[in-house]
């Protein structure tokens, strides 16, 4: 079973551990409105009832301020503040209740401005996460081509965590991002033999819509997480961030790192089938995500997949003709007409 990185320090966001062993934790980002409080409220309570215990939200001018701070005072969930080019919208997130911020110090002004955000942020007791991306990199590290497009990432992550240690500011996170999975593997991999006492928040950036997107999100995400790399992890995806807590925490329970909520085992279908097996479990699906019980449910075409490949499952169906079988941990419980059948399945997941 994959097991959290225990050598990495650990760093508080609000009241959530990150790092040093602490399980990995499941982020998100919002796209509201960024003057618009109530609206990236709304948000930030859909997406907790989902799973997500970290939450970053844009700034983007300075006018934006006074919306961040009511959203921090509010939140039922520590507010990341993302900052790019102005140091001083970073300054005053840290004041005005961010329980982390994210900056890269390639776009946020120079060294100099790096410093004063490093100062606020240590007075005020936060985090800061530095990111660095594949399309902003520093200019003449860009222009190397004795560096593959990972170590370019890592040399300047790295860089950045010396020049912070050296100022005596360890409470950091690094991000090195790439849109490309191979990159992205590779990259991190680095990071954890070349910073090994650093937090990683790790993610596929611009992986694209939710098919492709999740898709490229677990082949990346799930190689690193399975080798103990990564302390908190977003799955980016063109869509209702709600869906990338739920491709989160789907792809922790796959691992066995952690599991919120049920999970559902249902086979391909073939040629045996004798029910809409495929309308079944989309309907099963749809009603578990109301469920918060890390309970395995298992919908099973036909005898042949039924309760002997399901054993395991907490409670499940094994259909026949217009029929289902519903069993628990492989044990046969009682047959439903086909309608009956998802009624049935939540109804028994109600009394475990």
């Amino acid at each position: 079973m994959s097991k959290p990185n225990t050598h990495t320090r650990q760093v508080m966001v609000g009241q959530v551990p990150l790092g040093g062993g602490a399980p990995v934790v499941v982020q998100s980002m919002l796209n509201a409105n960024a003057q618009d409080a109530q609206a990236n409220l709304q948000q930030i309570q859909t997406l907790a009832e989902a799973g997500c215990e970290v939450v970053r939200m844009a700034i983007p001018r300075r006018d934006c301020l006074d919306t961040f701070q009511q959203v921090c005072a509010e939140s039922p969930l520590p507010v990341v503040a993302d900052v790019h080019f102005d140091s001083v919208i970073a300054i005053e997130a840290a004041k005005r209740g961010a329980a982390k911020l994210r900056i890269n110090p390639g776009n946020i002004g120079g060294l100099q401005k790096t410093n004063e955000v490093m100062e606020v942020a240590a007075e005020q007791g936060i985090p800061i996460r530095i990111g660095v991306n594949a399309g902003s990199l520093d200019a003449q590290l860009a222009a190397r081509a004795d560096l593959t497009l990972p170590q370019k990432l890592v040399q300047s992550a790295a860089d950045y965590v010396r020049y912070f240690e050296a100022q005596g500011f360890t409470n950091i996170v690094v991000s090195a991002k790439a849109h490309d999975v191979p990159a992205t593997i590779e990259t991190y991999r680095l990071l954890a033999e070349e910073i090994p006492q650093v937090p990683l928040h790790i993610g596929i950036t611009e992986a694209g819509t939710a098919f492709q997107g999740i898709i490229k999100s677990a082949s990346g995400l799930g190689v690193l997480l399975e080798q103990g790399i990564g302390d908190t992890l977003r799955i980016s995806l063109t869509d209702d961030p709600t869906l990338e807590v739920r491709a989160c925490w789907t792809l922790l329970s796959a691992l066995g790192l952690r599991r919120r909520g049920p999970e559902l085992v249902s086979c391909p279908t073939c040629g045996r089938c004798q029910v809409n097996l495929i309308g079944l479990a989309q309907q099963v699906e749809q009603r578990l995500q109301g469920v918060t019980k890390p309970v395995q449910v298992a919908v099973m075409g036909c005898v042949v997949n039924g309760p002997g490949e399901a054993a395991s499952a907490d409670i499940g169906v094994a259909c026949g003709n217009g029929e289902g079988m519903l069993f628990a941990q492989g044990e046969t419980l009682y047959k439903v007409e086909e309608s009956r059948i998802v009624d049935a399945l939540l109804q028994e997941i109600e009394k475990l």
